[in-house]
């Protein structure tokens, strides 16, 4: 059996039993939605926002692509935040980055003339990379500095969501937080919390099975 055709008889599966465990789940979500989350992650296929916060259809709102990179004066970016912010009112931004990031190694090389629309969407992600050239210089490994400017490159979203007019004007303001998934253990690690003074908070490990009821906060 194709690819396509396995998930379109795998959605039915799906749908049939979702619908035998909870009969009012479909009339509910086709009611509209309110998140409380806006997910800013990678499109990496082995990074999926719902599955690895244990999270339900309509508890996050998101937007996904290469290096989990915001780039304001995109309309994609910008009208995602703009929707989650001024529509769906959602009280926490998430910027999610994980280890082994094609696309931050991508950063860390010469620009390929293969990948040209690759290339200019990681540009900023190649400017914090010269940015941060001597941190990045010390690590021990290519897989060291790769997964550093991982790390850098979720901080720097998160400021640039903090001071970005829609976020700090929202009604409420939401709280912008970072993450790092490991892909060795399937945790996720707390950059930077969004509640108060960061440097304040130890780093939280946040299991598959214990996040939703955090991520819905």
């Amino acid at each position: 059996m194709q690819r396509p055709k396995r998930m379109l008889v795998a959605n039915v599966a799906w749908a049939n039993e979702t619908a035998v465990r909870d009969p009012r789940f479909f009339h509910e979500l086709s009611q509209g939605q309110s998140p409380h989350v806006l997910w800013l992650g990678c499109s990496d296929s082995r990074v999926p926002a719902e599955t690895i916060t244990h999270c339900e259809p309509g508890d996050l709102f998101v937007h996904r692509n290469i290096a989990n990179l915001f780039v304001p004066d995109d309309d994609n970016c910008a009208s995602v935040l703009e929707y989650a912010v001024r529509v769906l009112k959602v009280g926490h931004i998430i910027v999610c980055g994980h280890d082994g990031c094609g696309g931050v190694r991508a950063a860390l090389l010469p620009p390929s003339t293969d990948l040209p629309h690759v290339a200019r969407r990681i540009a900023p992600l190649c400017a914090l990379a010269r940015t941060h050239d001597a941190e990045l210089a010390q690590q021990p490994s290519d897989r060291a500095r790769a997964d550093r400017l991982a790390e850098l490159n979720v901080l720097e979203q998160v400021r640039q969501l903090r001071a970005h007019p829609i976020v700090r004007h929202g009604e409420p303001a939401p709280l912008v937080h970072g993450w790092i998934f490991s892909l060795a253990d399937g945790r996720l690690k707390v950059l930077s919390s969004g509640y108060g003074d960061d440097n304040c908070r130890p780093a939280l490990a946040v299991s598959r099975e214990g996040a939703r009821s955090g991520v819905a906060a």
